[in-house]
């Protein structure tokens, strides 16, 4: 049927045969796919075949019937009915209706087969194979209605009030039917009976018929729901449209009328900011206001089926708009009025409100515009002066100037943030840094009155676009990201800086509410893009004016969100691995806020504390030696009882294996001769290398040499040299030498951490008390913790190597390392298989 969702997709093309059909080859011209529109709409296949026509004596007439290809069965057999309405779609589809709900298509291979089937059908029914319908498609009871429905036109009842009833159901019946809908436009264009309608309209109004205003609204909606742009251009016309807004108050469905045209004309004003010369334009900004009114405020929402058929209204509205923006861009007269009003000082505020309202309508139009139609509308503002205008703008008092002017900055921005950062270069050559665009817009971030910071949060994105070198261009001549960084960093940085600074003079934030914490969370998010995007620019700056330092006090903040923004701008800075960063911390004691705050977390399993490790365990894996030496060195004390998870363990044992290749070269000779070879080992030789290990006299060994087990998959350097690691130091460290080690000052001999607390024995046994205690949140003992006995996250070390959650201390981290648990427990698992004798030789050493 023409109203069909869609047609059925066509079978796939092959070359070569078909397939056999009854032992035979068969024609490819006749294959077939059987579709059947089921309940949803959608169209479902029955099988792939082969058609042939033929007189079936059961069915008394010529029969359509398709054989399986597959095995010859009967997919369908259907009688040629003369008054059955067949289609041909697409040169390859026949469509029709078996009954009233049974739809049916084939889908032919070939145009050649469909073109063959097609003229049996016509001569059945006695109709010239050139048609694409074989049938008109109306009902019987409908054929009255429709006088002749296959003349070109359509008649329609006279326009008079006492038959209002009889268009309404005609409106309604032709709306399913695109043949219907086709003629009924037509008809409805043809006899200016839209006029006629809106004439009985007022008469109904008068005379207080509120059946035939009921009447008027369904077929005004049905006209609506027609879909025609030339009836658009009838019912949206200055002498129509109230009209047509007046039908659609009286919806039936509502016991009360709307008052749409009470709105539209008393309350709606419309407003002349600059006075516009040209009436069609003027006459143009009205309809569209008023066409956006119909669909957005009196139309109903369209129901699913409904959806499209507003699909012209749509475009209506859309180009309408094109075209409005299209003739203000080339009135120039217009728009430097506009321009010169905004930026004069003897503009009153409510004036210049009204301007800057309307700008932001005017950027907001553009938004329909094509690319290259967009270029030159925003050209055309640059060269009119938009920047230097939204300058002043944003340098007044009135809040709400202020807003339109930022969201009018936020369309120039997403459209070619290069024209902004080439406008803001040129200014600072002439102006103070005060009055610089980009400072008053940051002014405004800090300034945001907002308890949620909306305003704030969209011009950070703002920045965040401006300062991002992915979008800077490079050219033969200049790089943008070279100029304007250093302009940025050189103007703006101080400016984006100053809450943060002004807040973390002391040892903890000298404001903490909630608004504070939200801006400065705000700011340090940009600092850590920076960090990731700008390299020698942010590191100068923050080494110079020792914003890490400053950063990190927030880690003593209330509010863990601002704390943990501070630890992953801290975090970004680690992941960079660069030595003037880590000499810069080292040498301010930068680890002292961390170690303190995630002492001051105590036995929480949290955000936080997973953090923090996290950061430790990226220093170990890494195996950042600088960073390694100054945690152990000044912060070992504090964190030695964490053993919940092996992090800090491991970084004292990467500190040790260092001490140990510092004092004895032999070790990185050995380190570099394994490095050669490891990967060449045959795997047939693990087993008598492994042996070899076991079975090495004490007096094969010299000094600081060792063979070396093999291990199931490759390892770092550092884990191939755990077994010498732990021979040496069962050898070397004496528990008065490590004590020595741990108490000395930092490798340069500056001052030690300030905070000698951590170190006391008051601390740590406080924390062994608090890891104790039973009854914490996820603590081992706890009932249904991840790592209690018993419990299902627990596993056994005699069924696996791999212990999922180490409960050693009293935490349970929410960051652990399995690896470093199997290799630990390979370790001990091997020491504890040693036999009697060998483990007598290497603790006798």
């Amino acid at each position: 049927a023409p109203d069909q969702p869609s047609a059925p997709p066509a079978v796939a093309s092959q070359s070569g045969g078909c397939g056999v059909a009854g032992g035979r080859m068969t024609d490819t011209r006749r294959r077939v796919k059987v579709y059947t529109l089921n309940e949803d709409r959608q169209w479902d296949d029955r099988g792939t075949g082969h058609v042939s026509s033929c007189y079936v004596e059961r069915l008394k007439g010529m029969s359509l019937l398709v054989r399986a290809e597959s095995d010859g069965s009967l997919l369908l057999e259907s009688k040629i009915n003369p008054n059955t309405a067949y289609q041909k779609q697409q040169d390859t589809l026949i469509v029709w209706s078996e009954a009233e709900n049974y739809d049916l298509a084939l889908s032919f291979q070939e145009k050649a087969g469909c073109d063959e089937i097609w003229e049996k059908i016509c001569q059945v029914q006695g109709k010239d194979p050139s048609v694409d319908i074989t049938q008109d498609l109306v009902d019987e009871s409908e054929e009255e209605r429709f006088d002749d429905m296959s003349s070109p036109g359509l008649e329609l009842p006279s326009c008079e009030l006492s038959r209002l009833e009889e268009i309404a159901e005609l409106v309604a019946s032709s709306l399913p039917s695109p043949l219907r809908r086709e003629k009924l436009a037509l008809a409805l264009e043809n006899e200016g009976y839209i006029k006629k309608l809106l004439e009985i309209f007022h008469v109904c109004e008068d005379l207080e018929n509120i059946e035939g205003l009921h009447h008027l609204y369904e077929i005004i909606k049905g006209i609506f729901l027609l879909n025609r742009t030339a009836l658009f251009e009838v019912m949206f016309s200055e002498e129509c449209i109230m009209d047509v807004i007046g039908c659609l108050e009286y919806d039936p469905s509502l016991s009360q009328s709307r008052k749409h045209r009470e709105f539209l004309t008393k309350t709606a004003k419309f407003k002349e900011v600059i006075p516009i010369s040209d009436p069609e334009l003027k006459q143009k900004i009205h309809q569209t206001y008023r066409v956006q009114y119909i669909q957005d405020m009196v139309l109903p929402t369209p129901s699913v089926f409904e959806e499209n058929m507003l699909s012209t209204l749509h475009s209506f509205i859309f180009f309408n708009k094109v075209e409005i923006v299209g003739m203000l861009q080339e009135d120039e007269k217009f728009l430097t009025d506009l321009f010169a009003q905004l930026t004069d000082e003897a503009t009153d505020e409510e004036k210049r409100q009204e301007l800057v309202n309307f700008l932001k309508e005017f950027c907001a139009f553009s938004q329909t515009l094509q690319p290259q139609n967009r270029d030159a509308f925003f050209k055309t503002l640059s060269n009119m002066g938009i920047l230097p205008a939204l300058e002043v703008i944003l340098g007044m008092d009135d809040a709400q100037v202020r807003s339109a002017a930022t969201d009018i900055f936020s369309y120039l921005v997403e459209y070619n943030p290069s024209m902004v950062r080439e406008f803001v270069m040129q200014e600072a050559q002439q102006n103070d840094d005060d009055i610089l665009l980009i400072n008053l817009i940051i002014e405004h971030m800090i300034c945001d009155t907002d308890p949620e910071l909306g305003g704030a949060v969209l011009l950070m994105g703002l920045l965040r676009t401006l300062v991002d070198p992915e979008n800077m261009l490079a050219t033969a001549n200049k790089t943008e990201k070279t100029e304007f960084l250093g302009f940025f960093y050189k103007h703006c940085m101080h400016v984006l800086t100053a809450p943060l600074l002004a807040n973390t003079t002391e040892d903890k934030p000298s404001k903490d509410d909630f608004q504070t914490a939200q801006l400065l969370a705000l700011i340090l998010e940009l600092l850590t893009f920076c960090v990731e995007h700008h390299t020698y620019h942010i590191k100068n700056y923050i080494i110079n004016k020792d914003i890490l330092r400053r950063v990190l006090v927030l880690m003593a903040s209330k509010h863990a969100f601002l704390a943990l923004c501070a630890l992953r701008f801290k975090r970004k800075i680690i992941g960079l691995k660069d030595e003037f960063y880590n000499r810069y911390i080292m040498k301010s004691f930068l680890f002292e806020p961390v170690v303190k705050a995630f002492l001051n977390n105590g036995s929480r399993y949290n955000l936080m504390n997973s953090a923090i490790i996290e950061m430790f365990e990226f220093i170990r894996v890494e195996d950042i030696k600088s960073l390694t030496a100054h945690v152990i060195e000044n912060y070992w004390k504090a964190l030695e009882d964490v053993d919940y998870v092996q992090t800090f363990k491991g970084l004292k044992l990467r500190f040790e294996q260092q001490r140990e290749r510092q004092d004895n070269p032999k070790l990185d000779s050995m380190r570099s001769i394994l490095r050669n070879h490891r990967y060449r080992r045959d795997a047939r030789t693990l087993e008598d290398e492994e042996e070899m290990w076991f079975n090495t006299d004490e007096d094969d060994m010299e000094d600081g040499e060792a063979v070396v087990p093999p291990s199931d998959k490759p390892k770092n350097d550092e884990d191939i040299m755990d077994p010498i690691s732990k021979f040496m130091e069962r050898k070397k460290l004496k528990e008065s030498e490590e004590k020595e080690v741990l108490l000395k000052t930092n490798l340069s001999g500056r001052q030690s951490p300030s905070f000698k607390l951590s170190f006391s024995s008051g601390t740590k046994s406080n924390l062994t008390s608090q890891s104790s205690a039973s009854n914490l949140p996820g603590s081992p003992g706890s009932p249904g913790s991840p790592g209690s006995p018993g419990s299902p996250g627990s596993v056994s070390k005699s069924t696996s190597q791999m212990a999922a959650i180490t409960t050693k201390g009293g935490l349970v981290g929410l960051v652990d390392y399995p690896d470093d648990d199997e290799e630990d427990d390979e370790d001990e698992d091997k020491e504890e298989t040693l036999p009697l004798s060998k483990k007598a030789k290497l603790e006798s050493s």
